[in-house]
């Protein structure tokens, strides 16, 4: 192991901390030393499965540990601020999966803690790492005077065939603070607040599930000279491409969960490719970030702000008190 190493632990022993760990195989400087899981046999083949002996089934027992200097948090969206200000108190850096916590009051305590406690707390939304969306970022200026944001992410969810015979799972649950929004919507309204800032009015519309949460939504945002329309699902599927239209043209991005392919066309008729090539575990682009971030002693991301996970939150509440989304974790901060 190289003593510039970041050692790691991983809470959740998911898919999505497979793909991560995927991704970190790219990343210089990434050690993988420490795995949480509630179940011990599972996170014991889970360890072995990465050549990691250390298995924790108690957090704090985690969390006060000096086998690791940061931690990668995986679990369900209801646990993530719980289980980040933990971290952050025994002054581990903590990179945590969106969306960020369950509301924007979990998400400022999330912030005091990791200013109070001097270490670098960031969200893992990936797309704004990504390759594609720098190029989008450098290009932007090329479309002229910027009039709509079009962010469109509709996914029939893999979950909601069991959801129809009556089998509710994590995807589906209010108890976890999930849904569409949560899941699916939240990547359409990251980039716009990172391109664009908080938007200064929004009306929003759901369709809410007897289980409590969204299925799918669509909200529309006023800007000083511009709007953003957004639509998201996971009970249907939608083909469409997002788009930012401007005056001189348009900037067409297909995926916006991964920024595969991202085109320019303008009013003149000229069409380029600006696509960049990436890394196919691109997971690997945000941990590289974050372990840059920490060898630099910084404790805040320039691309994922803490203001830009506040301000995606507070835009995410406020789609949620206008359709009638209310999460239990939203009682616990009144």
């Amino acid at each position: 192991m190289s003593k510039e190493a970041i050692r790691f632990g991983v809470v959740g022993t998911n898919n999505i901390t497979e793909w991560f760990l995927n991704g970190s195989k790219n990343v210089k400087d990434f050690v993988l030393t420490a795995v949480y899981s509630r179940n011990k046999e599972k996170g014991k083949a889970f360890g072995e499965k990465y050549g990691v002996e250390q298995v924790f089934t108690d957090l704090e027992d985690m969390a006060k540990s000096d086998l690791i200097d940061a931690v990668y948090i995986a679990s369900p969206n209801a646990l993530h601020a719980e289980q980040t200000m933990l971290f952050l108190k025994h002054k581990k850096h903590v990179l945590c999966e969106k969306a960020f916590a369950s509301n924007a009051k979990e998400v400022s305590k999330m912030v005091e803690a990791a200013r109070s406690n001097n270490v670098l707390l960031m969200e893992a939304m990936k797309t704004t790492h990504l390759p594609n969306f720098k190029v989008l970022k450098d290009n932007l200026h090329r479309i002229g005077k910027v009039r709509r944001y079009f962010g469109s992410y509709c996914q029939y969810s893999s979950r909601y065939d069991k959801y129809k015979e009556g089998v509710v799972l994590n995807a589906f649950n209010p108890e976890l603070s999930n849904g569409a929004l949560m899941d699916i919507g939240v990547y359409c309204i990251h980039p716009m607040i990172n391109l664009f800032g908080m938007p200064k009015e929004i009306k929003a519309s759901g369709v809410m599930l007897k289980s409590g949460v969204d299925g799918e939504g669509s909200a529309v945002f006023k800007y000083e000279d511009m709007d953003a329309v957004v639509i998201y699902s996971k009970i249907a599927n939608s083909y469409l491409p997002s788009e930012i239209q401007g005056e001189d043209g348009s900037i067409i991005i297909e995926k916006i969960n991964n920024f595969q392919k991202v085109k320019i066309v303008l009013k003149n008729g000229l069409e380029e490719d600006l696509s960049q090539p990436h890394i196919e575990e691109d997971m690997c682009y945000e941990l590289q970030e974050f372990v840059n971030l920490i060898k630099e002693g910084k404790v805040e991301s320039n691309i994922n702000s803490h203001q830009v996970s506040l301000s995606a939150m507070e835009v995410m509440d406020e789609i949620r008190r206008q359709i009638g989304l209310v999460f239990p974790a939203d009682k616990n901060n009144s």
